[in-house]
């Protein structure tokens, strides 16, 4: 378990390249239990790359990755050295991830795609998770939609099985990237509902979100994330009401109606 003094997931100093083209300067970023942290930015600017660093999806080129006193990647002379299969693994089940597109097993029941990866991967007892996945739906939600297959679910709805497909596993810290992209403006609410009450009841949560005004009422802090750096962080309400950065003003000004 995570030692509940130190931040849920410290990155330090990270750098990600592909190619020539380097993607992640130097970045910095702590999460601490029950912080919801949002992270915004232009397209290009390296949010998806750092949260697919962060969750194992892609590796740091140098700089550091814990997650609570578990150490997944040390820099050794400008190297991230990542930790063995076992840390990876552990360090795997102490956080859950929510995509833009759902990612959903097609073939699978709605119950089955909450299900399957504490029976098979947790080793937990199938009632025990068929019962907490009930729970979740009912808290989407969704209650009635065990037996459904993802094709016969709106957007909205296979977004809300995806995220209590994440809660089953008992992360944590919850990952969402772009969480509302792919859907309609109505859609797009009923997914932030849940985000909101999630935030409510202190889930730790990192947001890489486009929806500015959702982002400012939901997250504590956020992080301006643009060519790569960190240009600017702080609290919610003054980073999107009084930012300090010219380049924060000017990414914001694109979303006032």
């Amino acid at each position: 378990m995570t030692d509940s003094n130190k931040p849920l997931v410290t990155i330090e100093n990270v750098y990600k390249s592909y190619g020539s083209n380097q993607v992640l300067h130097g970045v910095s970023l702590s999460v601490s239990p029950g912080e919801v942290v949002a992270v915004i930015g232009p397209s290009g600017g390296g949010k998806s790359t750092l949260l697919r660093c962060a969750t194992l999806l892609e590796r740091f080129d140098s700089g550091t990755l814990a997650y609570g006193d578990l150490d997944v990647a040390v820099d050794r002379d400008g190297t991230a050295v990542y930790g063995s299969k076992d840390v990876i693994a552990q360090a795997k089940l102490r956080f859950g991830l929510v995509f833009q597109n759902y990612n959903l097993f097609p073939h699978y029941t709605v119950l089955k795609n909450i299900t399957d990866a504490p029976i098979s991967v947790q080793k937990r007892n199938r009632d025990e998770v068929e019962q907490q996945a009930r729970q979740l739906l009912s808290r989407m939600g969704l209650e009635g939609n065990e037996g459904k297959v993802p094709c016969e679910l709106s957007g909205g709805q296979q977004q809300r099985v995806s995220i209590a497909r994440a809660l089953c596993m008992n992360p944590d810290i919850l990952y969402f990237d772009e969480p509302t992209s792919a859907l309609d403006p109505e859609l797009t609410q009923e997914v932030l509902r849940v985000i909101r009450s999630l935030a409510e009841s202190h889930m730790t949560m990192v947001i890489v979100t486009h929806e500015m005004t959702f982002a400012r009422d939901v997250a504590d802090r956020i992080v301006f994330l643009d060519g790569g750096s960190i240009v600017e962080e702080g609290p919610a309400d003054q980073v999107i009401n009084n930012p300090t950065q010219q380049r924060t003003r000017e990414f914001l000004l694109r979303y006032e109606g």
